[in-house]
């Protein structure tokens, strides 16, 4: 073999490895690639305490309760179930209740989402296509077909 060819050999197997091992890790997390859980799948799932995950969902009517030390306790939910969840620090000005969010952090020992951020819909019109899809599912959207894109 020529020095060429004995480098395009290399190069072709190093590719083909990667490719291999980037086909392995996809396969092994085709369960965990989604930008967020619903609070169906957390509480279908029973996810172990400490993981970090995202949850979404909207802010459940009447559960939000604010405390002197800027913690927040709010429940998400997806209409089917709940969870309950933790936060302290400052919400997005458009964090309100029966809206939209998605939060970030990891589940405690007693089953409560300890959230270390929150994020809100940001216009009128958006609410993430999972939550969206959810809602249809269960038969409690109300917006336009655009508006879950």
């Amino acid at each position: 073999m020529t020095r060429k060819q004995r480098r395009l050999t290399l190069i072709g197997s190093a590719g083909a490895v990667l490719a291999i091992a980037l086909g392995l890790i996809l396969f092994a997390l085709n369960d965990q690639i989604v930008f967020f859980q619903s609070p169906t799948d957390i509480t279908q799932n029973t996810m172990p305490a400490g993981q970090r995950i995202r949850l979404g969902g909207l802010v459940e009517e009447g559960s939000v309760e604010k405390s002197d030390n800027a913690q927040v306790s709010f429940r998400v939910t997806d209409m089917a179930n709940a969870v309950a969840v933790t936060y302290k620090g400052i919400l997005p000005d458009l964090f309100r209740e029966g809206q939209g969010v998605v939060t970030e952090g990891v589940i405690g020992p007693d089953g409560v989402f300890v959230a270390d951020s929150v994020l809100a819909k940001h216009d009128e019109n958006y609410m993430p296509k999972e939550v969206a899809e959810a809602l249809k599912d269960q038969g409690h959207w109300q917006g336009g077909e655009g508006e879950a894109n």
